[in-house]
C-alpha cells in the first residue's frame, strides 16, 4: 500500500490550527489577552521563519490545556472546531484525500501542531493516522510538557521513521505534501515532493529541484 503524507496547517487547511487554537483561547478570554497574544504572534513569526525552537513553543502552547479536565477540554475543541478550523476547509483538499484514497493509498498526516489540537482535525478528515507532536497526559490531566521527538523539521523524519518501522511500510512511490520550508528535510526523503501553495523559500526550492507545485487555494 502506498503512502500519501500530508502536512496539515496551510496545506490541507487555509490556516495554520496551531495559531488559530491561539486566537480562539484569546477570543474566550481563557488567557491574557495581550500577552498570549503577542507570544503566539512571536512564536508564528518565527515558525515561518525557520527559526522556532519547538520547545520553548511547546511548553508555551500546552501550558493552558493543564488548567482543564479532558472532559472541559473536549467541549472546548468541539467549539473551536465549528468556529476556527470548519471555515479553514478546502474542497480542494478534501478532493486530494478522495483522489488517494481511491487509489487506495495509506492517508498519514504528519503535523507540528500538538496532538490535541490535531487529532479531532484528522478524524474530521478521514485520515488513516497522524502524527503530531505528543502532549504528555498523567493521570487523566495535560501536563504541559511534550513527550517523544517533537514532529517538527528533521523531527518529522525521525518520527516517520519510527512509525514506519512500526507498521511495517516503506517510502516506495509515497508522496508528501507541504506548504513549508520547514518541511524540506522530509520533502527531499520522497520519491513524490509535492509543494503546496507554498512560502517562498519552499517555492523557490521546489523550482530549483523541479517538484511538483499545487495549489488547492485556488
Amino acid at each position: 500500500m502506498r503512502l500519501a503524507i500530508f502536512d496539515l496547517d496551510n496545506t490541507l487547511l487555509a490556516g495554520d490550527s496551531d495559531y488559530s487554537w491561539g486566537e480562539f483561547l484569546v477570543q474566550k478570554k481563557l488567557v491574557d489577552a495581550q500577552t498570549y497574544a503577542e507570544a503566539n504572534d512571536r512564536f508564528y513569526q518565527q515558525y515561518k521563519a525557520a527559526t522556532l525552537d519547538i520547545h520553548e513553543y511547546l511548553r508555551f502552547s500546552l501550558a493552558p490545556l493543564t488548567r482543564y479536565s479532558l472532559d472541559d477540554l473536549a467541549v472546548l475543541h468541539a467549539e473551536f472546531m465549528r468556529d476556527f478550523i470548519e471555515p479553514m476547509m478546502l474542497p480542494k483538499a478534501k478532493a486530494l484525500l478522495q483522489e488517494h484514497r481511491a487509489q487506495g493509498d495509506y492517508l498519514l498526516i504528519i503535523t507540528a501542531t500538538n496532538s490535541f489540537v490535531t487529532h479531532p482535525i484528522a478524524k474530521h478528515l478521514g485520515v488513516d493516522d497522524i502524527l503530531a507532536s505528543d502532549a504528555e497526559i498523567v493521570d487523566g490531566r495535560y501536563t504541559g510538557n511534550g513527550t517523544g521527538t517533537p514532529c517538527f523539521q528533521g523531527g518529522k523524519v525521525v518520527r516517520l521513521n519510527e512509525w514506519l518501522k512500526e507498521k511495517n511500510y516503506d517510502l516506495t512511490d509515497a508522496y508528501f505534501y507541504s506548504d513549508s520550508i520547514n518541511d524540506l528535510p522530509l520533502l527531499e526523503k520522497v520519491p513524490n515532493p509535492v509543494a503546496v501553495d507554498p512560502d517562498d523559500r519552499l517555492r523557490a526550492a521546489a523550482q530549483e529541484r523541479g517538484w511538483k507545485i499545487l495549489s488547492l487555494r485556488d
